[in-house]
């Protein structure tokens, strides 16, 4: 190989990795946008103590509270929550939701 073409080479390739570090910063920013639209409409939808025990979960199970914050925001919009949600109704919603869970059970033979 060649000087210009080892040079060609490299330019492209310096080219394609600036190109995919801006996708992903585009990305990034994305989603935060998206994340700060969801927040803002959890502060509407939710009473402070409903908020404070979302964000506890949170800590706890990030992916089943982000299905459930989803499912706030859709129930939210069609009308079927009562806004702001008090956190009791918050603590009823999350207790049937975990009692549809399936449970595990291991028998030993």
């Amino acid at each position: 190989m060649s000087d210009d073409e080892l040079e060609n080479l490299r330019r492209r390739r310096l080219s394609e990795l600036q190109q995919q570090a801006t996708g992903d910063q585009n990305q990034s920013q994305a989603n935060k946008q998206v994340d700060a639209q969801k927040q803002a409409l959890l502060r509407q939808i939710l009473s402070p103590e409903a908020r404070q025990r979302l964000t506890n979960l949170k800590m706890i199970k990030p992916e089943f509270t982000d299905h459930i914050e989803l499912q706030l925001i859709q129930l939210a919009q069609t009308g079927k929550l009562p806004i702001p949600l008090p956190d009791a109704q918050l603590k009823q919603i999350l207790i049937q939701l975990q009692s549809q869970k399936r449970e595990t059970k291991i028998r030993r033979i």
